[in-house]
């Protein structure tokens, strides 16, 4: 009997850990913060979305050159 308390307590906390981390990371990405938080845990499970993900953050910080003095106004 002691045994089966001990699987049933070990099998429930892992549960519980996987809940926390899926709850964390619907909270940090609706938030849009904290993507580097959850990025050891994206790669390992999820490579694909974690390598576009580093894509998206590669291609957000780069900036547009900016205009040459003699160059006409662009409209947006």
């Amino acid at each position: 009997m002691d045994k089966v308390l001990v699987v049933t307590v070990v099998l429930l906390s892992y549960a519980l850990i996987a809940v926390l981390l899926m709850a964390l990371g619907r909270r940090v990405r609706r938030s849009g913060r904290g993507g580097d938080a959850l990025g050891p845990f994206e790669e390992l499970w999820h490579p694909a979305a974690h390598r576009a993900r580093a894509e998206v953050r590669t291609h957000d910080s780069r900036r547009e050159p900016a205009p040459s003095p003699g160059d006409p106004p662009q409209d947006c």
